[in-house]
């Protein structure tokens, strides 16, 4: 085994490990609360909402921190809200969405299925952020999800992948590394632009019919890069640069599914279509 190979393993725990350690003390208070606040099983949707929001965690997150701001919004606004975990690994607490995203994509499946039997709803909205913009897509292309879905919001979503400003293309220069990552974190493996993961969900064509889309993405995107390549080409999309909407927005990556409130605002139009109203800076206070 080359040397660097054999620092490489530890390493990639080492990361692992500091991404867990990242997570606020009051993350794992939250995420051992009972239904998050939300995902409340009793909640019948309204005849102005008619259908339940899924809320979709990103990569390192998970079903409470991900969503403590936006599903409160949400909720205010007359909506069921429910949110998952997917993408656990074994020994790795807390952050999840690093398992085979294939694999995730049927643990959606499941939780979309429950939740739509306990509110006997149709359809479900899904509204994911990061990985959980991306990952759906594979759910509604492959597993059904499609019939059961009426729309689809991505926020920062890599749906065509990152080259993480370009650090991804080092990996062919380093025998084996490639194969580190997909054996210690595969739902990061599967995110790296061009990788078979994305090969598949992409091939044909970046949507499906039936589906209403929805893509927000911010210029100061770190992590999702190039920025461009989160918008989808097809019929039924709407892409949103946050910054045509609000030049003074300056949210990033994280902030931009965290607490940018509007981007939530962009997220209630496309939920509610009939009753969108114009997206400003001002859009902030509301």
């Amino acid at each position: 085994m080359l040397p660097w190979k054999r620092l490489l393993r530890p390493l990639t725990a080492l990361l692992l490990t500091a991404a867990v350690a990242a997570v606020p003390t009051a993350a794992a208070h939250a995420s051992s609360a009972p239904d998050h606040g939300w995902n409340d099983y009793s909640c019948r949707p309204s005849a102005t909402h008619p259908r339940p929001v899924v809320l979709v965690h990103g990569t390192f997150a998970n079903a409470t921190d991900n969503w403590l701001t936006l599903a409160p919004y949400l909720e205010a606004r007359g909506y069921c809200v429910f949110s998952l975990d997917y993408g656990q690994l074994p020994g790795v607490p807390l952050v999840y969405g690093l398992g085979p995203i294939d694999k995730s994509a049927e643990q959606l499946q499941a939780y979309v299925d429950k939740v739509l039997a306990a509110t006997g709803a149709a359809k479900a909205d899904l509204v994911g952020h990061s990985q959980g913009g991306m990952m759906p897509r594979y759910y509604l292309k492959f597993l059904g999800g499609a019939a059961k879905v009426n729309t689809f919001v991505g926020i920062a979503p890599d749906n065509h992948g990152t080259t993480l400003n370009g650090l991804t293309k080092l990996l062919p220069y380093f025998p084996g590394a490639e194969d580190v990552i997909a054996s210690a974190a595969p739902g990061l493996a599967d995110q790296v632009a061009g990788s078979a993961f994305l090969a598949k969900l992409n091939a044909g064509g970046d949507t499906v019919p039936g589906v209403h889309y929805t893509v927000i993405a911010t210029r100061y995107d770190e992590v999702v890069t190039p920025y461009t390549s989160q918008f989808l080409s097809g019929s039924d999309v709407h892409n949103v640069l946050i910054q045509n909407l609000c030049s003074a927005d300056l949210s990033e990556h994280a902030l931009l599914g965290l607490t940018d409130r509007i981007v939530f605002h962009e997220v209630a139009n496309a939920l509610d279509p009939t009753h969108a109203s114009a997206t400003t800076c001002l859009s902030a206070l509301s």
